[in-house]
């Protein structure tokens, strides 16, 4: 850090209690600290840019030496950012498109880029919490009150029910190459434009086979193409108002497929992933309350069920999963994490006991 540069207060900041510590973190970066109360106070002064010559004379009670390490080891911690450097404009431009989120939408960055644990570190961890007490009851009852049993389902004979009872997630592929044509529909009926809505005083907005608020489809898609017969390997946007798919780039090594989505090997022998986005400004611009956060994440459930169940139409073996390397595969795609970022996967792969049904 170069003192003569002037530093200000990251906006991206929260500050909580640990027991009896102060813990501040900045949630872009992931950094946290335990610090004094004090530090508040070094904070508030620093709201603006700020060279240190002036904190300097704005803490005259300090030694020079001790404010110039607090302001390093603030620096180092990325509670403060320097003037002009890449981290200043990320930070800037966070606090301006989420402004009517925060602090509140801080969560979506504070549950970024987490460490995933590997299957083994996993079962250990199970064992310790059933060990340590039992799991919460799966189902809620009401024992005290009168209960009104009700018919008996008999399961219709009719391809929705078909569809709908014959829906879950698969893990092993026959690495089948699927059909270009297929992907198309699968991409159609799930993030396709349908038909449009007229929606005063917005104008014309689109209609999908998913639900979103205020039609406001914050959701993009991203195709990475494995094995799909009659498309090349890579990495793929796709358009769902012209029904299309721009290429981005070549499809990134298996490896580092494998580390973007937290090491799951069995995602290589998909025929395709998607990875889901959101593009919030969209959302933003109308809804400018913290509650909206929320509809941006329906909607990708939303989505992901409809992409499940037109998959499992198809004939094919869907599965999606939240466990991916935030920034890694954002990185691949393109996208700053800020205005667009991942918020869901998923994908589809061909049977490992049935042959693909290609007549659809």
């Amino acid at each position: 850090m170069n003192t003569r540069h002037r530093v200000r207060r990251a906006r991206s900041l929260v500050i909580s209690w640990s027991g009896d510590s102060l813990v501040f973190c900045n949630y872009l970066t992931l950094s946290s600290a335990t610090a004094e109360p004090e530090t508040v106070r070094i904070l508030h002064l620093l709201e603006k840019w700020t060279k240190l010559s002036d904190l300097l004379r704005l803490l005259p009670e300090y030694t020079p030496s001790s404010i110039r390490a607090s302001v390093r080891e603030l620096h180092e911690n990325s509670l403060i950012v320097t003037e002009g450097s890449h981290e200043a404009k990320r930070d800037a431009e966070l606090a301006s498109i989420w402004s009517d989120w925060l602090p509140y939408g801080s969560f979506h960055f504070a549950t970024r880029d987490i460490e995933f644990l590997k299957p083994s570190e996993s079962a250990r961890l199970f064992d310790h919490y059933l060990a340590e007490s039992r799991q919460p009851a799966l189902v809620k009852k009401y024992p005290r009150t009168p209960s009104i049993q009700l018919p008996k389902e008999k399961t219709p004979d009719s391809e929705f029910a078909r569809v709908l009872f014959a829906r879950k997630t698969h893990r092993e592929y026959s690495r089948q190459r699927i059909p270009l044509r297929l992907i198309s529909r699968l991409l159609y009926y799930t993030w396709g434009v349908t038909g449009w809505i007229d929606a005063p005083p917005f104008g014309k907005l689109f209609h999908k086979t998913s639900p979103s608020g205020g039609a406001r489809h914050p959701g993009e898609v991203y195709l990475l193409a494995l094995r799909v017969g009659g498309l090349p390997p890579g990495v793929y946007h796709y358009d769902g108002l012209h029904h299309r798919l721009s290429r981005l780039q070549a499809l990134p090594a298996k490896r580092k497929i494998i580390e973007c989505v937290a090491d799951q090997d069995f995602l290589q022998d998909a025929s395709a992933i998607f990875i889901m986005t959101a593009v919030f400004p969209r959302v933003l611009w109308k809804y400018r309350f913290t509650r909206a956060y929320r509809i941006v994440l329906l909607d990708a459930g939303h989505l992901c069920q409809t992409f499940c169940l037109v998959a499992t139409w198809l004939g094919l073996a869907p599965f999606c999963t939240a466990a991916f390397r935030d920034s890694l595969l954002e990185k691949e795609l393109g996208v700053d994490g800020i205005r667009e970022s991942a918020l869901y996967i998923a994908g589809v792969g061909t049977p490992v006991t049935e042959r693909l049904r290609i007549n659809r």
